[in-house]
């Protein structure tokens, strides 16, 4: 936001509402360093600030886009009779896909007639939904869109280069956050007064095109600045492991993994109960939730069945989910710390507010739409810095006549003041 928030001289509100407003004169050197801070280091960054921010915000909407392209695939083609046993499902999945590795988690939902959903990664097709009739045990569709996805997220953390793309985008992505104080700072007006408000709060759109750009990053970067600091906040946590460790234990979470040595341990001696029965217990138990990720990779070598209970399984996140452990050989739920249960929670809890499914539609709407805002920041921004660097070019010959004036010689040209 670069230079936001000056207040015009009354002389000039009532003259010229639709100018940009000039920098103040006489800053102090605190207001001078801001004023350096927020527009140097966006400028140098702001490529990437752009190309993180649209990656980010196309993301928001991806479950809803991967289910429009899927939407043939949601539901069986006669939800009639009993389900297959799940252990079927798993196995005509092998049958079906022996190259692939076992699948990583599965989801299935309350809504009998809704299909069986596996989550899968091809080595020449990369990662795939595979949807399957939980009545016929059929492959009903196996789609990629999610791998668009997956280039995508990593396009956004890393721009696909493992190791020193990570350290650009989160170096990007501290500017970023410097820039959304700075900015904040630099948009507050010294005097509050109707004219500062009106600028501070209202964006002319009948102005000129440089008045207006100014609004859209002066005044757009106010409303979304809550948004993009949850935003930029959130992705610095998930970037950088010591910071994720530092916020489970803030919030009384356990970031290790050793309470999972105490779970009940594999017995290949011992039958396993039923996972058909266990899900038809926990969909009981849990009347208000709609769907099951249940964790696949090593389903046939553990001694408990790890999930996820919750509305609604995203990409990345789940919409008002727990975990949960139930024994594999008794099928009752395993008392889990509440340390390690908050680990979860909180993990789950900053990549919604990241990916915006934090309060169903409205959450994703409101962080999509802060996501462009914070994509056009930076080019905005810009704009505003181009145009007062050509003003300072156009008006140095006014200063060279003024001084061949003062001097006696007659300039070549006299512009009014």
């Amino acid at each position: 936001m670069a230079y936001p928030g000056f207040a015009l001289p009354t002389a000039v509100m009532k003259t010229s509402n639709d100018q940009v407003p000039p920098p103040k004169k006489g800053k102090t050197w605190l207001s001078k360093t801001l004023a350096w801070i927020h527009l140097w280091p966006s400028l140098v960054s702001a490529v990437i600030l752009i190309f993180v921010c649209l990656t980010g915000t196309i993301i928001v909407y991806c479950d809803e886009i991967i289910d429009f392209v899927n939407r043939d695939a949601l539901y069986a083609a006669s939800a009639t009779g009993e389900k297959l046993p799940t252990e079927t499902l798993l196995a005509n999945f092998r049958e079906t896909y022996p190259d692939r590795r076992n699948p990583g988690y599965m989801v299935t939902y309350r809504d009998p007639a809704r299909t069986v959903k596996f989550n899968s990664f091809d080595k020449e097709k990369g990662l795939r939904f595979v949807y399957m009739d939980p009545y016929t045990g059929q492959v009903v569709k196996d789609d990629g869109t999610i791998y668009f996805f997956y280039i995508t997220a990593h396009l956004h953390n890393s721009l696909l280069w493992h190791g020193p793309g990570n350290w650009i985008i989160d170096i990007a992505t501290l500017i970023f956050l410097i820039e959304l104080i700075t900015g904040l700072i630099l948009w507050w007006p010294v005097k509050w007064s109707k004219a500062t408000r009106d600028a501070s709060f209202k964006i002319r759109w009948k102005a000129r095109f440089k008045r207006l750009n100014y609004d859209l990053h002066n005044v757009l970067g106010f409303y979304a600045l809550a948004i993009c600091m949850v935003l930029t906040v959130t992705g610095l946590i998930i970037a950088f492991k010591p910071l994720s460790t530092f916020t489970i234990r803030s919030f009384g979470g356990d970031p290790g993994h050793e309470w999972e040595e105490t779970l009940t341990p594999y017995n290949a001696g011992l039958s396993p109960a039923p996972l058909n029965t266990i899900f038809e217990q926990t969909f009981a138990r849990y009347p208000q939730q709609e769907a099951l990720q249940v964790a696949t990779y090593k389903i046939d070598s553990s001694g408990h069945f790890g999930m996820n209970v919750s509305k609604r399984v995203g990409l990345k996140s789940c919409e008002d989910c727990f975990p949960l452990m139930i024994d594999r050989y008794t099928g009752q739920p395993i008392a889990i710390p509440r340390t390690a249960e908050l680990h979860e929670i909180i993990e789950n809890t900053y990549w919604a507010l990241h990916m915006g499914t934090w309060m169903g539609q409205t959450g994703k709407f409101v962080t999509f739409t802060g996501g462009l805002i914070a994509t056009s920041l930076p080019i905005t921004g810009f704009l505003i810095w181009w145009g007062r660097r050509k003003k300072k070019k156009k008006a140095a010959p006014l200063h060279s006549s003024r001084n061949k004036a003062r001097t006696g010689k007659r300039p070549t040209f006299v512009r009014n003041p």
